[in-house]
């Protein structure tokens, strides 16, 4: 055997290769095949036909990664704290909240792993092979190269071949390359470096044949296979954190260095400067400590994503990790694949030619629903003879079905162009028109074209449609309005290039007389000469009707649109030019990216917008090369040729319709009806989500911090602490639990699409933010520290004046609420009304307190006392006094800015 290193046949270029040559290289024949002896030398060199087990980590490594995270460790950390002063609701209520969370990202992760095993269930799992001169059915994963395989229709390709022989061979490769139509296939060799999908000479694994049969070697096997190949960069490819646990990570950090920091200076101002017990000085640590965490807020961040999926879930966008939610509102450019995803993925008739007259054809996909326009006039098809001859022709000559399912979506039986013939003709009324056939040659490749015989009305016609140029030598005459004329190939010529210039395929149509007596084609001049040409169909995948206003708003939203598609390039320039995608529309080709290396790349992408022809290595390179740009990059796709892609991008999209089970596991997110505009309100809800989750922390943080200045104050002046620990813990809970959970659920600003993406390195919190929460947690610790000493100068005790301080802190919290629902702008509104759940909060959280003050168990549990009616005005003159103010420099902060 010639090829006896791995690397040898993973190297060659077997598409370039005569098939004699590949052959012999392999040390095999189509005859006689492999002797038993030598495959079983192959199996133990190569190793089985299978795409290698990953390493997978247990279910409990797994669980035990989702606690390894700052804020969860200083959660941890409060329910410690909690046990240790015998507070277990609270200890219970944090566990709660751990356990909850680590469960969510176990589960989710769990299911992510599940895309390699997706692809090991493409591998075809029998062949036919011919061994010592026999054929044989063997399972797929015994397969060796330079065994000789025999395919036929309906096959699954067990792995990589080079076709020997072939008859009719057509290929579905869209799994693989995006192309939208099966592809036809040859023996020939092809000169040059080209892409998976211009190898017209091999077939590879995963992908099916749709018609003919054929006798292939094959070269590689296992991972080596393309389809392997994709494996191996879905292993190889990191998991990318998103923009929020990266901050959140980042805050947690920050905020445990600062509170170690401060209790420690605390506990020694304490110690050293003032005369306190050493128990009673612990226990004010501790409450400090307490009061600095925001305990609340991972709950609420959760639920506050949870209800954004639920939210892009009515809109068509089911989300499958959490964090991805809010990833979206940072995206600065969308990868979007053509076939399937900006188009429909359904070949429809868009054009028809005659002699006399150009026609527009209504309606995109399968369904059989839209009209024929002739100069922006609708036309009755009975009315033009050669359009209804033309339509008759390819409804006749035709060998596919389209049909109603029972979800009421039309369907097509048979290849896409026929499809779109045939829905063409439906269109035309000519639905029943189905004359006697006598005798048909079906299309072959190598003729390109398909004949039939036909009785209509007492008389013998032979329809032939095909590729153009062929029809054109095969006629003399054309069909106009005046009748048979002689052939002008100028003219049919010129109409070609202009249609093909809108990337639609060209099929011809011809027909001739015959006598009746003709009974079949056995006579090839019964076809092949004397033909009177009809015309031609222009033949495209349409453009969704629904994406290019989804484009248009990506870009009033700041985000650029990319098309990356393995189909052809003026394909897709005639797409993206009909879609107005991109600035500069020249088409860079996955032979050009080839030649570029990773810095040369990453200056043209930023400088195109369409990519063809393209190869699933492309397609990762080009999304590691807008990364390097320090863009967001979201990548959408449906087949297996784009899951590393998919998983490489901050967020991979796959289509819920037709997408593979492989990209739909190797994505964040998954589109229901697989339709480009359904990303656009992904994004808007999650620039939305990403707002409320600002919203939520501007909200709680100011809490913890008027907390810690309230007992920092205490200890400066050497006083009683005004609240306790467990007292602090019932406000953070409380005010998390109803206020936060308002936020949450806060409708989207607007003007959200009408503003440029947020940088996705920016911090959380901002030096706007730090400020207006030194501002409100000053102001709320102020009035707390103010509220007590009054209920100190009127005589009260000791659990009375912290009563009255703790709802002065919650009631500042109130009314805070409604600051933040807007961060920037006034909350004085026409729109304050229109979040009723804040309201339905904010009763709540009144009860609560109610409660809180006057129930007897309450009091015994939180060293509280009943207070008077008349001193509940303290605490709302305070609260209402926090709306002001933060209202006032909202205001004076808009004129500075």
């Amino acid at each position: 055997m010639g090829p006896t290193e791995k690397n040898s046949i993973v190297d060659i270029k077997w598409y370039s290769m005569e098939a004699e040559s590949v052959l012999k290289e392999l040390d095999t024949s189509t005859e006689k095949g492999l002797s038993e002896g030598e495959v079983q030398n192959r199996l133990k060199e190569f190793g089985k036909n299978k795409i290698p087990e990953a390493k997978r980590r247990s279910a409990l490594m797994r669980l035990l990664a989702q606690f390894h995270n700052t804020l969860i460790y200083l959660l941890i950390g409060v329910a410690i704290i909690t046990a240790i002063m015998d507070h277990w609701i609270d200890t219970f209520v944090i566990i709660a909240v751990v356990v909850i969370n680590s469960l969510i990202g176990f589960i989710q992760e769990g299911k992510a792993e599940q895309a390699l095993e997706e692809i090991k269930k493409m591998l075809s799992l029998e062949a036919i092979v011919i061994r010592s001169s026999n054929r044989q059915k063997i399972s797929a994963e015994e397969i060796v190269p330079g065994d000789v395989i025999i395919l036929k229709s309906g096959d699954k390709l067990p792995a990589d071949l080079r076709i020997i022989k072939a008859k009719n061979l057509r290929v579905e490769e869209s799994p693989l390359t995006g192309e939208s139509t099966d592809v036809n296939k040859h023996t020939e060799p092809i000169v040059g470096d080209v892409v998976i999908g211009d190898r017209k000479n091999m077939a590879y694994s995963g992908t099916m044949v749709t018609y003919g049969e054929a006798t292939g070697v094959v070269v590689t096997t296992g991972e080596n296979t393309e389809l392997g190949k994709i494996s191996r960069m879905m292993k190889e490819v990191e998991e990318i954190t998103t923009p929020l646990l990266q901050k959140i990570d980042r805050f947690g950090k920050v905020i445990s260095v600062i509170i170690v920091f401060i209790a420690a200076a605390f506990f020694a101002f304490g110690y050293y400067f003032r005369d306190y017990a050493y128990v009673e000085l612990f226990m004010a640590t501790i409450s400090l400590v307490v009061a600095a965490i925001p305990e609340g807020l991972p709950a609420i961040m959760t639920i506050t994503l949870a209800i954004g999926v639920q939210r892009m879930a009515g809109r068509n966008a089911i989300i499958r990790r959490l964090p991805s939610v809010e990833t979206l509102g940072s995206v600065s450019v969308i990868c979007s694949d053509k076939t399937g995803t900006l188009t429909r993925n359904e070949m429809t008739a868009k054009t028809v030619i005659t002699a006399d007259s150009c026609y527009e054809v209504e309606g995109s996909g399968y369904k059989p629903e839209g009209e024929i326009y002739k100069e922006n006039d609708q036309v009755d098809v009975e009315k033009e003879s050669v359009l209804n001859k033309l339509i008759q022709c390819v409804r006749v000559c035709n060998d596919s079905d389209i049909v109603k399912d029972d979800s009421g979506e039309w369907k097509l039986i048979g290849t896409a162009t026929e499809g779109s013939l045939l829905t063409l003709a439906y269109k035309s009324g000519l639905k029943e028109y189905t004359p006697k056939r006598i005798d048909y040659i079906p299309f072959e490749s190598e003729n390109k074209y398909m004949v039939t015989l036909n009785q209509i009305e007492g008389k013998s016609v032979v329809f032939v449609k095909g590729a153009p140029e062929r029809l054109l030598a095969m006629c003399s005459r054309q069909l106009s309005a005046n009748g048979e004329e002689e052939l002008n190939l100028d003219y049919w010529e010129k109409k070609m290039n202009s249609v093909a210039e809108q990337g639609e395929r060209v099929i011809a149509a011809a027909f001739k007389n015959v006598d009746t007596s003709v009974q079949d084609l056995s006579d090839d001049t019964l076809y092949k000469e004397e033909l009177v040409f009809l015309g031609f169909i222009g033949i495209i995948d349409p453009p969704r009707d629904e994406a290019y206003a989804a484009i248009q708003e990506c870009k009033s939203a700041g985000i650029r649109v990319i098309m990356i598609t393995g189909d052809h390039a003026v394909t897709a320039k005639a797409i993206a030019k009909k879609l107005d995608l991109g600035e500069d529309r020249e088409v860079i080709t996955g032979t050009e990216i080839g030649k570029l290396d990773d810095a040369s790349l990453a200056q043209v992408v930023m400088k195109h917008d369409v990519f063809a022809r393209v190869d699933p290595e492309h397609k990762l390179r080009l999304v590691k090369a807008l990364q390097a740009n320090n863009l967001m990059c979201a990548m959408t796709g449906d087949g297996v040729n784009d899951a590393p892609a998919l998983k490489q991008a901050n967020i991979g999209i796959a289509m819920g319709i037709k997408g593979t089970e492989v990209s739909k596991e190797a994505s964040e997110i998954i589109l229901v009806d697989d339709n480009f505009a359904s990303i656009v309100n992904a994004v808007e809800e999650g620039r939305t989500v990403y707002d409320n989750i600002r919203k939520t922390i501007l909200f709680i943080l100011p809490t913890n911090g008027a907390e810690v200045l309230v007992l920092i104050g205490a200890i400066l002046v050497g006083a009683t602490l005004p609240i306790t620990p467990v007292q602090i813990l019932w406000v953070n809970m409380v005010t998390a639990v109803t206020l936060a959970l308002a936020l949450s659920i806060e409708p989207m600003e607007k003007k959200v699409m009408e503003l440029p993406p947020r940088n996705h390195k920016e911090p959380i919190l901002g030096s706007y933010f730090l400020w207006r929460i030194l501002f409100v947690s000053v102001l709320i610790a102020g009035l707390t520290a103010l509220g007590y000493w009054w209920s100190i100068v009127s005589g009260n005790d000791l659990d009375t004046n912290r009563t009255i301080a703790v709802n002065m802190l919650v009631a500042g919290q109130l009314f805070y609420l409604f600051n933040c629902r807007k961060i920037n702008e006034t909350s004085i509104s026409g729109d304050f009304f229109n979040n009723r759940h804040a309201f339905l909060a904010v009763l709540v959280l009144v009860l609560l307190q109610l409660v809180f003050t006057y129930a007897p168990f309450m009091n015994e549990l939180f060293g509280t006392a009943p207070i008077k009616a008349i001193e509940w005005m303290i605490p709302i003159a305070g609260g209402f006094m926090v709306f002001l103010m933060v209202e006032v420099e909202k205001y004076f902060t808009r004129k500075i800015s």
